[in-house]
C-alpha cells in the first residue's frame, strides 16, 4: 500500500490547471502598476447589484450549506461538518482549522434564515466535529490535522518521536468550543472535555515553544497557508509563523472564557496570563516599525562561538530572532485578533493596504504581495497556492481587521469585492471554488469547495 503523505494525498486532489503568473522584483513592479491601472477602471457594485448578488449567494448557500452536515460514519463517531459538497474533493475529510469557520458561517446562515432547526443541527454537528478530534487525541495531548473516514491520523501527527517535528492540528479547538457554547447557549457539554483542551494547549508549548515565547512550526506540512515562504521549505522548528501564533493567542483567550463559564478560576487566570504574555511577544518581535507591518520571525539566532571556537568573549549577540520580511496577508492578523495599537493599525493600513495594490486587487486581497519575488498564481494541490491567489479566509481576516480598527469604508469596499467574486463564481462555474485569480476573478481550484467561503455571509 502506498504510504500516506501530504505529497501523495494532496496530489490525488489535483484537478488540473496552469501557471498564470510568476516573476521577480521588476516584474512585480510592473504587475503593481498594471493592477493600479486596472483597479482605477474597475466599476464598483451599485447598491442594486450588490443586493442582487447577495440574494443569489444566500439562496445558493441556503440550498447547499446543509449538505455539509454529515452523520457519524466510519471512524467519526459523532455527526460532523465537511468543507465540501458531496463527491467533491475534501468531502470525506474532517480538517482542523477549516471546521470552526465553516461552522461559524452555517450558524450565520441559520440566523439569517431565522431557522431554529438548522441552528440546532449545526450546533450538534459542530460539537460532534470537536468531539471527533478529541476522541483521537494522543496521551501527550496532540490532535490530528485531518481525519478521513477510515484513517484517524493520516499525516502521522500523533507519533511518539519527541521532539516531534510533525505538525499537529492548528490551535483552533477552544475557538470551536466557544462558538458552539455561544450559539447553543450551553457550555455544560464541555465540562467533561475541558481538560483535553488544556492538554492540547500544553502540548503545543511542550513541543513547539521557542526561547522567545513564540510558537514555531515543526515542519512545513499542512500549516494552513501551505506554501507560505516564511515556513515552506525552511528548517524544522525555525518559523515563528504569525498565523500559528495569532491562532494560538485567540485560542487561549477562548479557553479562558470557557474556563470562566465552567467556574474554573485557576484555569481562567492561567490561560489569560499565557495569552497576555504571548500577545506581548508578538508585539515585541513581529512588529516592524520601519515597514509598519507584522512579520513572521526566524528563531534560529544562537550564539555558537563557545561551541565552535572555544570562547564566547567579545560583543554579545543582542537579538534572538530575525524578521522574515516577506509581506503576506498574515501581517494583518494582529489586527484581526486586536493586538495592534490604534496607531499601529493606522500605520499598517495606510502604508501597506491603501498606498498601492500590492495587496488590494480588483477581486479581493492577495494572499501574498505582488511585489514579492515568490508571487505566483497557479493551480496546485501539492501544496495549495497561497502565493497571491484570493482565498476567502485571508480576505475575511483582513475584512475583520479593517472593521476592528474603524476602517469601515475600506471594509465595505472589500466586502463588495468578495460578494462580486463569489457571485461571479456561481455564474461561471455553478459553484464556489477554493481560490481565485486576484486580477480577473477566475477560479483557480476545486469546484464544490464550500468551507470558509461561506463566511461571505458575514459580509452581506
Amino acid at each position: 500500500m502506498t504510504q500516506f503523505t501530504r505529497r501523495n494525498m494532496l496530489a490525488t486532489m489535483a484537478m488540473g490547471g496552469a501557471s498564470l503568473l510568476a516573476g521577480g522584483a521588476e516584474e512585480g513592479l510592473l504587475r503593481a502598476e498594471a493592477a493600479d491601472t486596472a483597479q482605477a477602471a474597475q466599476p464598483q457594485l451599485s447598491p442594486a447589484e450588490r443586493k442582487q448578488a447577495a440574494e443569489k449567494l444566500v439562496a445558493y448557500i441556503a440550498a447547499n450549506g446543509p449538505l455539509l452536515l454529515r452523520p457519524a460514519e466510519g471512524i467519526l463517531a459523532h455527526p460532523w461538518v465537511s468543507g465540501a459538497l458531496p463527491k467533491k474533493e475534501y468531502a470525506d475529510s474532517l480538517w482542523d482549522w477549516d471546521t470552526p469557520w465553516t461552522c461559524r458561517a452555517l450558524f450565520r446562515l441559520a440566523s439569517m434564515l431565522g431557522d431554529a432547526e438548522l441552528r440546532r443541527k449545526v450546533g450538534l454537528h459542530a460539537q460532534g466535529s470537536l468531539l471527533n478530534f478529541l476522541d483521537h487525541q494522543s496521551e501527550e495531548g496532540r490532535i490530528p490535522i485531518v481525519m478521513l473516514l477510515d484513517k484517524p491520523d493520516p499525516f502521522g501527527c500523533l507519533r511518539k518521536s519527541p521532539p516531534n517535528h510533525q505538525n499537529q492540528a492548528k490551535p483552533v479547538m477552544a475557538q470551536l468550543a466557544l462558538l458552539v457554547a455561544d450559539e447553543t447557549k450551553d457550555v455544560e457539554w464541555l465540562a467533561l472535555h475541558f481538560d483535553q483542551l488544556l492538554r492540547f494547549h500544553d502540548s503545543w508549548v511542550l513541543g513547539n515553544e521557542s526561547a522567545i515565547g513564540l510558537l514555531v512550526w515543526g515542519d512545513d506540512v499542512a500549516i494552513g497557508n501551505d506554501n507560505d515562504p516564511t515556513t515552506f521549505g525552511r528548517p524544522f522548528f525555525s518559523s515563528a509563523n504569525l498565523l500559528l501564533n495569532c491562532l494560538y493567542y485567540q485560542d487561549l483567550r477562548a479557553a479562558a472564557t470557557l474556563a470562566q463559564r465552567l467556574n474554573r478560576p485557576r484555569d481562567e487566570e492561567r490561560l489569560t496570563d499565557r495569552a497576555g504574555k504571548l500577545g506581548e511577544q508578538i508585539q515585541k518581535y513581529c512588529w516592524d516599525p520601519r515597514d509598519r507591518f507584522y512579520y513572521t520571525v526566524d528563531v534560529q539566532c544562537v550564539d555558537r562561538r563557545k561551541e565552535l571556537i572555544g570562547e564566547a568573549g567579545g560583543m554579545a549577540m543582542s537579538w534572538q530572532c530575525l524578521p522574515l520580511r516577506i509581506q503576506s496577508f498574515t501581517g494583518f492578523l494582529p489586527l484581526w485578533c486586536g493586538l495592534a495599537t490604534q496607531q499601529q493599525a493606522r500605520d499598517l493600513v495606510q502604508a501597506n493596504y491603501l498606498a498601492d495594490t500590492r495587496f488590494r486587487a480588483d477581486w479581493g486581497v492577495r494572499s501574498l504581495s505582488n511585489l514579492e519575488t515568490m508571487y505566483s498564481l497557479v493551480f496546485s494541490s501539492n501544496p495549495s497556492d497561497w502565493l497571491g491567489p484570493v482565498w476567502i479566509i485571508a480576505n475575511y481576516f483582513v475584512w475583520k481587521a479593517l472593521k476592528n480598527y474603524g476602517f469601515d469604508e475600506e471594509a465595505a469596499s472589500l466586502a463588495n469585492k468578495i460578494i462580486r467574486l463569489l457571485d461571479s463564481s456561481l455564474a461561471t462555474t455553478g459553484s464556489l471554488n477554493e481560490y481565485y485569480h486576484p486580477d480577473t476573478g477566475a477560479p483557480l481550484s476545486h469546484q464544490g469547495f464550500m468551507d470558509w467561503n461561506l463566511l461571505v455571509l458575514e459580509m452581506i
